[in-house]
């Protein structure tokens, strides 16, 4: 192999935050991410999946209007390459002669050198593409500047249809991948398996260039990777950052190979998790345009993790915390609550409810005359918490964050129009357990990008204590739950794992208990359904994942 035929390639990856519906703002942050591409001499700058829409666009891709504009969007970067500057690759929906399409174009020198239609629409979990999109055609390499590039789509690369090896075999020489990856525990592992499948079965180096950011219920955590022809990692781009990182490529005429490139390391489960958490808040509260945000804080580890969440995403300026104490509110609870307060640096208030709450059950006091007291005078201590706090975000234009934990959420151990009002909650898609761990890392390390303190911010007494929702004397939450841990382990096998009932008592768990959280779960379906929207962690979350009917008597008895 001779000098004359190396050939070499600058290629930036844009890992950047879009807002669906926003196009005239992607194309701002487009053109601005192109300006400093081209000020590092890059040859290729490569963005993500329909990023001029923002990733998911769902329905907004059925108004032609929808689809005008994000076209018009894609016609203005094709006019600035006419500047000599670095050529294009983004994602965009398109109405084309055959359908509507996820598309990707490579732009270059004022002109659209190719638009690649998405083939594998998936129609899974998360994902509902074959509901607004048609299927594009089998694509081949594109020439750009001499250097043969292959573009398949995100789902391409995850199964079988083989578009990496019809790419290599009609001579494509690398590999480029945009992507709307959505962020679930150990996905970015996931995501190295995928992509090594394909760089050994096409013989060629695959650059995966994903979206960051929040969209509702899921978190895009960017982590942009790319490997070489012989499996090396060739970088690796940080996890829940914004970034734009310049690779450098070098062929000796038979193999692209990068030769520079940034190698960051990804956060361990609890960062993770936790920095998931934050991103998809603070995306929330910020791309829907809320200024602060409320929440009531118990005393309790949900609303503890919580509140350190929002001050870590917003500012502590932005967040303003209430007690809501009752008769059976403990003085630890009060203590609790001032202390994880004041470690914040959040704003408190207290707010007592014992008049409003006689004020209820002195106006039923004929309806419910001769009935025991039960559930639905506890019931009236949550739901005049939630009162309050959505007068106080009526008033003040605040948010309320709501705090419960998916192993509440599964067995309906919350309560409707009371601790589930409100707009959004971070740690919907967290067990218990998982909540607990939380607090703990959280108390050790400050996020990176976090607004909050550092030191323990959630009091140990918080985290050390028995859980209670405190509605009536030495109530805990174990006298109406099995223990938590025990809980979080059915409840996984039964949501993520959708095992049977005889599976789970193999593990070791009583008959009983199994057959009664199924049963919960089953019954509890029509609060989820009325649930504010959560960030997405785990690989099953209530919503967009699991999607079982209300009405449903089927249970499980082996």
């Amino acid at each position: 192999m001779t000098q004359a035929h190396a050939k070499t390639l600058r290629i930036a990856l844009a890992q950047l935050n879009p807002t669906v519906g926003d196009v005239t703002g992607n194309l701002a942050l487009a053109r601005e991410a192109r300006r400093d591409a081209a000020r590092q001499g890059a040859d290729l700058i490569v963005f993500t999946e329909l990023f001029l829409s923002g990733y998911p666009p769902e329905d907004l891709v059925l108004k032609p209007s929808f689809l005008k504009a994000c076209w018009k969007a894609l016609e203005a970067l094709v006019e600035e390459t006419r500047d000599g500057g670095p050529g294009i690759v983004i994602g965009l929906p398109r109405q084309g002669p055959k359908g509507r399409h996820n598309s990707v174009a490579i732009v270059d020198q004022g002109a659209i050198l190719a638009l690649r239609d998405k083939i594998d629409l998936p129609n899974y979990g998360e994902f509902d593409e074959k509901r607004v999109f048609d299927e594009g055609e089998m694509p081949g390499p594109v020439n750009f500047r001499g250097v043969r590039i292959g573009v398949p789509i995100c789902e391409e690369i995850w199964n079988d249809l083989g578009v990496c090896e019809t790419l290599a075999e009609s001579g494509a020489e690398l590999l480029i991948v945009p992507n709307g990856s959505p962020y679930y525990r150990g996905k970015v592992d996931v995501r190295h398996q995928v992509a090594l499948r394909q760089v050994i079965e096409s013989g060629l180096p695959l650059i995966f260039v994903n979206q960051l950011g929040g969209q509702d219920e899921l978190v895009f955590d960017g982590a942009s990777f790319g490997f070489n022809a012989d499996r090396t990692l060739a970088f690796q781009m940080s996890e829940f950052e914004t970034a734009i990182a310049v690779t450098d490529w070098h062929s000796d005429g038979e193999t692209w190979r990068c030769t520079h490139g940034p190698v960051v390391a990804i956060p361990e489960r609890e960062e993770a998790d936790y920095r998931a958490c934050l991103l998809g808040f603070r995306d929330y509260v910020n791309k829907n345009g809320f200024k602060s945000v409320v929440l009531g804080l118990s005393g309790g580890i949900d609303s503890a993790v919580c509140a350190a969440i929002a001050v870590d995403a917003l500012g502590a300026e932005r967040v303003r915390t209430v007690m809501l104490p009752y008769r059976y509110t403990s003085e630890d609870s009060f203590k609790d609550a001032a202390d994880c307060a004041k470690a914040l640096g959040c704003r408190y208030d207290i707010v007592p409810i014992s008049e409003p709450v006689e004020g209820f059950l002195s106006a039923l006091s004929d309806t419910f005359e001769g009935t025991e007291e039960g559930i639905t005078e506890e019931n009236l201590q949550s739901r005049t918490r939630g009162t309050i706090l959505m007068a106080i975000s009526n008033k003040f234009g605040a948010m309320v964050v709501t705090t419960g934990n998916k192993s509440e959420m599964s067995v309906g151990y919350a309560t409707l129009y009371g601790d589930m009002n409100g707009g959004f909650n971070p740690i919907k898609d967290l067990y218990k357990m998982q909540v607990y761990a939380l607090a703990e890392w959280r108390n050790r390390h400050v996020p990176t990008g976090a607004l909050g303190p550092g030191g323990e911010v959630i009091p140990h007494n918080i985290i050390a204590k028995a859980p209670s929702a405190e509605l009536r004397p030495n109530q805990t939450d174990q006298d109406s739950l099995p223990p938590y841990p025990v809980l979080d382990d059915i409840l996984e096998c039964l949501v993520e794992g959708e095992m049977g009932t005889e599976e789970i008592v193999a593990r070791g768990h009583d008959v009983a208990t199994v057959h009664r959280v199924e049963h919960l779960l089953y019954l509890a379906e029509y609060k989820r359904r009325q649930s504010a929207p959560g960030v997405k962690i785990t690989k099953k979350n209530f919503g967009r994942d699991r999607r079982y009917p209300i009405t449903n008597r089927f249970r499980d008895r082996g």
